[in-house]
């Protein structure tokens, strides 16, 4: 099994266990979840709702996310992050323009440019946390964050990036409950009719020595 990819908790009474990685045969169940919690922003970019979860399922870096699973096994959490050059989410502008067309995929690759988030040196940029609406307020949003920064404790990191945008305030919640930080807020309000939100935080997390040993067991 790549390493990339093992359990890195143990199951037990029910509770849901991390994963690192994207388990083989689970990316539409990822997808499912993305667009559930990302649609409404997602949409005008790889919208109608069952051409971007194909979409998404079909782009994926599976070694740059952390799961949740049940005890069945099933994806009931992921958070995906950006390190080394490659995100979760890996479609390029060929691909987004070989699935919608050429025509039609040009806005679109304008659309998702507004999302483009490069890591600084030294830096883990977190891609999005979405858990399964049925498990939510049940400590997975703070299980995967766990995960996500003894990823970036392991790479040698110094600093968690991301983006939150106003209309979610709960996970903006979250991330401050982890020790997120809120550095700048950039007011949008050309996105609020076709993307949902007026302004994204961009939030900061310092990674320090006890974030690796913070992770799950191995």
């Amino acid at each position: 099994m790549n390493p990339a990819q093992e359990p890195t908790g143990r199951a037990d009474s029910g509770f849901p266990r991390p994963y690192r990685g994207i388990p083989e045969g689970a990316e539409e169940q990822v997808a499912a979840l993305y667009w559930e919690a990302f649609g409404r922003k997602l949409g005008g970019a790889l919208g109608p709702p069952d051409r971007g979860r194909a979409f998404l399922a079909a782009h994926l870096h599976r070694d740059r996310g952390v799961t949740a699973l049940d005890g069945a096994g099933r994806v009931v959490g992921v958070a995906g992050y950006h390190l080394g050059g490659r995100a979760l989410i890996c479609g390029s502008a060929r691909d987004v323009l070989s699935a919608y067309g050429f025509p039609r995929g040009l806005p679109r690759l304008a659309l998702l440019a507004l999302f483009t988030r490069e890591p600084a040196d030294g830096e883990l940029v977190m891609d999005g946390i979405c858990v399964a609406p049925a498990q939510r307020g049940g400590g997975i949003g703070g299980l995967l964050l766990r995960e996500i920064t003894a990823v970036a404790a392991e790479h040698d990191c110094s600093r968690i990036r991301l983006d939150v945008i106003d209309v979610n305030p709960r996970a903006k919640a979250l991330y401050e409950r982890h020790g997120f930080r809120t550095v700048r807020t950039r007011r949008t309000p050309f996105l609020r009719k076709p993307m949902g939100f007026g302004a994204v935080d961009t939030m900061h997390r310092p990674v320090t020595p006890d974030d690796q040993r913070g992770g799950s067991p191995r």
